[in-house]
């Protein structure tokens, strides 16, 4: 299967380890061991006991009953039963692709958004309409728009909420029009929910408990600070996870048995876990939103979830170029726009180290200062 390179995973593999402060990440600050020990009230020695005598098998196929009834918790609606483990978010979607989408389906997909979402239904052989968000809009999708997109036999309508990279948020009543719309035509709905829990408000519903074909994906890495354990799931209807478990077959058979461990202790306190990433990431929004408004040459649309945000600067140079001068001559990583389809954007990861934050855009800060005073002196 020929399929187009992904490009923020490109820019990421080829910079992330060579910055100095890494504004790149979307990740809510992440936890180390002992944070998340403390954070749910166990000791290194419980720990030792239940890891020291497991047997490394592969354990559960469709992960433990204990992991996924904690998943089934994060929702309103759902059991154990309607729960399937993955190798994070990325896997989930990749097997849902592949087990829903072929040659010759429409798919929908609200763009920007993480380039799984028209990138492996293209490689798939489907047909893939893009429907843009725009800025005057708040960067919330046009539902007359998305109407007048879907065909009478689109096969799955594709987004991401909150938005990836926009850091909007679709609330109730956008969300039950949009199913609406989806039940009219018995499209699939895919709700790429990786970054719900980090909200600055209120969360809005998951996708899986406001429609019966209605299907969500999500992980223990953006808004549970836990990226290193590579888990994610989907939540959704029997017939979806059955299908799905036909395609895992061949590529995950388990997740490790280590990491279902570690998840399911986290997601017990996802309360707190998820408590501590929305004080993280509304204080650093206020961060970020004062820099920008001192910066006569930064924009923004103020996020309402999530962990990104988008950034213009006016400096004349492509979001690449960029990008790359800042990592060169401050050692400050952003993704740039161009690598999600939005070029004349940063991509600004603002989750991360409140210090790292302060001390990055600080130097950024002081880079636009010296570029505006070399421009003068070369006037």
């Amino acid at each position: 299967m020929h399929i187009e390179p992904f490009g923020v995973e490109q820019w990421m593999n080829r910079w992330e380890n060579h910055c100095e402060l890494n504004l790149a990440e979307t990740c809510v600050d992440s936890l180390t061991v002992d944070e998340l020990l403390a954070i749910a009230g166990s000791g290194w020695a419980a720990v030792a006991d239940d890891l020291g005598g497991m047997k490394l098998t592969y354990g559960a196929i469709t992960g433990s009953e204990a992991l996924r009834s904690a998943v089934a918790a994060l929702y309103a609606r759902q059991s154990a039963d309607n729960v399937l483990i993955t190798h994070g978010t990325i896997g989930a979607n990749h097997l849902l692709y592949s087990a829903l989408v072929g040659a010759g389906d429409h798919v929908l997909s609200i763009t920007p958004t993480y380039q799984q979402h028209t990138a492996i239904p293209r490689a798939l052989g489907a047909e893939v309409t893009e429907l843009p968000l725009r800025p005057e809009q708040g960067w919330l999708p046009d539902l007359a728009a998305v109407e007048r997109a879907l065909r009478p036999a689109t096969r799955l309508i594709a987004l991401t909420n909150p938005n990836n990279p926009t850091g909007a948020l679709i609330e109730s009543d956008g969300l039950e029009r949009l199913v609406a719309l989806a039940r009219e035509r018995g499209a699939w709905l895919l709700c790429d929910e990786v970054y719900r829990g980090a909200e600055q408000g209120d969360s809005a519903p998951s996708i899986a408990d406001l429609y019966e074909r209605g299907i969500s994906t999500g992980s223990t890495s953006k808004a549970f600070s836990l990226a290193g354990l590579r888990l994610g799931w989907i939540v959704g209807p029997d017939d979806v996870l059955k299908a799905v478990e036909v395609h895992r077959d061949y590529n995950t058979i388990s997740v490790s048995m280590v990491d279902d461990y570690f998840a399911t202790l986290a997601l017990r306190h996802a309360d707190r876990i998820l408590a501590r990433s929305r004080e993280i990431v509304r204080r650093n929004l206020a961060r970020l939103e004062a820099w920008v408004d001192a910066e006569p040459r930064a924009s923004m649309i103020t996020p309402r979830a999530g962990t990104t945000a988008l950034v213009a600067i006016d400096t004349g140079l492509s979001s690449r170029e960029l990008c790359e001068r800042l990592l060169s001559e401050t050692g400050v990583l952003f993704t740039p726009g161009s690598a999600m389809g939005m070029e004349g954007y940063l991509r600004v990861g603002y989750a991360c180290a409140t210090d790292d934050l302060d001390a990055g855009l600080a130097r950024v800060s002081a880079w636009l200062r010296e570029s505006d005073a070399v421009a003068v002196n070369n006037a």
